[in-house]
Formats: C-alpha cells, structure tokens, sequence
C-alpha cells in the first residue's frame, strides 16, 4: 500500500533525531512538509536541507511542521542536524517502511553500477492528515520555495 494524492495517508511512526518518534496522529491540526533525501552530507542533499531551514520561520507561520527523512542512522542524522543546525527533525527509515509508503525507492546508476536509492521527494500533508501535494525527481534550486507558495495557496 502507497499514499495517494488527495487521500488520508495511512498512520505510520519512525525514530527520528531529538529521541523523538515521529507519529503521524500527534500533528493532527498542523500541516506536515515530508522531505525524502537520498543521503546525508551529500551536495544536493546538504544544499537541500540548507533551504528548509533557511525558510524555517515562514513553514512556522503556515501552521506547518517540516521533517526531512532518509535511511541514514539515527547517529548520522543527529550530527547531519547539528553540523547545519536544523531547527526541524530528521526521521530515520532504516527498513525502509515510510520511504516504501511513499513509494520512493527506485532504481537509480552511478558510475554504470545500478542500485536502489531515494528519489528525492517532497509531500504536503494537511491538517487532517490528508496528502494534498507532491513533488518527485526534485530539483534542489527554488524547491522550498515552490513548497512555500503551494502551502500559502492551501
């Protein structure tokens, strides 16, 4: 089973950084911005990441919650966090459970060697924990921004 535009996204829980556990029924009432990443401290990644808390404050003010995930550790993501001080968690997906509801695994090549990696996505759910927006094969340059435009318009 995998979310769908315009349906109630299924409840699902993760670690995440901060010794928290992300449950989806704790933001009920707020607007939750999922970012998926392939890796941390990577280029694209990083620069991504750089964005969402640049634009912190305004996500705030639009009553939304940002979560950025991808299957790196707990320990990785902690000091990922710390090394750019993201106001926000990150969710660890190690088993690759939420990335799998969000259907974001594909099949990717480096260097003529394929292997299974995160699509770099990004998904608006709102207050009522209904997915109301999508982004795949995200493009990092003005990404946050086009987020920000969408919540404004919601």
């Amino acid at each position: 089973m995998s979310v769908t535009l315009n349906e109630t996204v299924p409840h699902f829980s993760a670690p995440m950084t901060s010794e928290l556990t992300f449950d989806l029924s704790q933001y009920q009432g707020q607007k939750i911005v999922l970012y998926f990443y392939p890796k941390d401290n990577t280029p694209g990644c990083t620069n991504e990441s750089i964005d969402f808390t640049e634009h912190f404050n305004q996500f705030v003010t639009l009553n939304t919650r940002v979560f950025g995930i991808s299957r790196d550790s707990l320990r990785k993501h902690e000091n990922f966090k710390a090394k750019y001080a993201m106001p926000f968690e990150l969710i660890s997906d190690e088993d690759e459970t939420v990335c799998s509801l969000f259907d974001v695994l594909k099949e990717k090549s480096m260097y003529g060697k394929k292997y299974i990696g995160i699509e770099r996505s990004t998904f608006i759910i709102d207050e009522n924990g209904k997915l109301v927006a999508e982004w795949r094969k995200v493009k990092v340059p003005g990404h946050v921004n086009e987020v920000l435009e969408t919540l404004k318009s919601l």
